[in-house]
């Protein structure tokens, strides 16, 4: 999948981007070239300096996905690109939403137009929960982006590229999610924040995200939307195990854009939902007799029809021992 290949990571400095380009120098470093494509010439800098991050054919690029033309010379002679890059803050969205659009939405347009001009192959874009349904101006700009990748299909004549993305949540441990946020609460002897009593999340660890985004960059053929199969949990049990009491929280009100439960595949996307053991994809720009061929030939079946796939309404739910061993390995 790598041997010979040229690959360019946009945000490659983000909590996905350096675990995926870890995963490559120590599993896969039979690759040709390998792009950290970032804004953030600290965080470059520093990730240069790390032992795991050493390989002779890895490149660092500043820039930024606003800049096309440096986007245009940072894709010479690519092969795959995983994209990455993104502004996520729910609450900055909203403050800052000309910003939010002109990253995520004109800046993964920069991207598909410099993919199709510079012969790229196989193009992965990282999605949100947020983007299924949005309520947020992020989940908006997010779903806007995927919609450009996916369309990019329709436009890219013979060449032979294809574009997809995976959809996921928040990844368990990563910067900015509630794990980390709660143990710091914890040992400052604070109850910890809730914002609605229901609350549910699904967790995916990001050996699981780089295994789903592996998947679209070996199987897809142009379209589809990977979200992988996963165990959900309630935040108050989550808050249980970590401070060892029961009712260790205050209810603080849901925040603005929030929902209480993530939702991974909406209900109008059902109909073009196929699964496997591990993970669905969602067929979104497929006629029903396209749907059935991808299913015959790459061995998938539609899901139910009254098929629903939020973190409320899914069927497993994480143990205690399970959140204790994740928050294990957080610590």
């Amino acid at each position: 999948m790598y041997r010979n290949k040229s690959i360019l990571v946009t945000g490659a400095t983000g909590s996905f981007g350096k675990a995926y380009i870890e995963h490559l120098i120590k599993n896969h470093s039979n690759f040709k070239r390998l792009v950290i494509f970032s804004r953030d010439e600290l965080k470059q800098y520093e990730m240069s300096k790390q032992k795991k991050f050493q390989h002779s054919n890895l490149r660092m690029f500043i820039g930024d996905i606003r800049d096309k033309e440096r986007v245009e010379r940072a894709l010479e002679g690519i092969d795959i690109v995983i994209h990455a890059a993104a502004l996520k803050q729910v609450p900055t969205a909203e403050y800052n939403p000309f910003e939010f659009i002109k990253t995520n939405i004109i800046g993964t347009q920069n991207l598909v137009e410099a993919c199709l001009d510079m012969n790229v192959k196989k193009v992965v874009s990282l999605s949100t929960d947020k983007a299924s349904s949005p309520i947020n101006l992020y989940g908006a700009t997010k779903l806007c982006a995927d919609k450009l990748i996916l369309s990019a299909n329709n436009i890219k004549g013979k060449r032979k590229i294809n574009f997809s993305v995976v959809r996921y949540g928040n990844v368990m441990g990563s910067r900015g999610s509630v794990i980390p946020f709660f143990l710091k609460m914890f040992k400052q002897n604070k109850k910890l924040p809730l914002t609605h009593y229901d609350m549910t999340r699904f967790n995916i660890s990001i050996p699981d995200a780089i295994k789903l985004v592996e998947q679209a960059i070996k199987n897809s053929s142009g379209g589809e939307i990977y979200v992988p199969k996963l165990k959900s949990f309630y935040i108050r049990n989550l808050i249980e195990v970590i401070s060892g009491k029961k009712n260790y929280y205050n209810i603080i009100g849901i925040r603005p854009g929030e929902k209480i439960h993530e939702e991974l595949i909406n209900p109008s996307e059902t109909k073009n939902t196929v699964e496997n053991k591990d993970h669905y994809i969602v067929l979104s720009n497929s006629s029903e007799k396209q749907i059935l061929n991808y299913c015959k030939t790459k061995k998938y079946k539609k899901v139910k029809s009254n098929f629903i796939y939020n973190s409320g309404t899914n069927k497993i739910f994480m143990k205690s021992n399970e959140l204790k061993a994740l928050i294990k390995s957080i610590r």
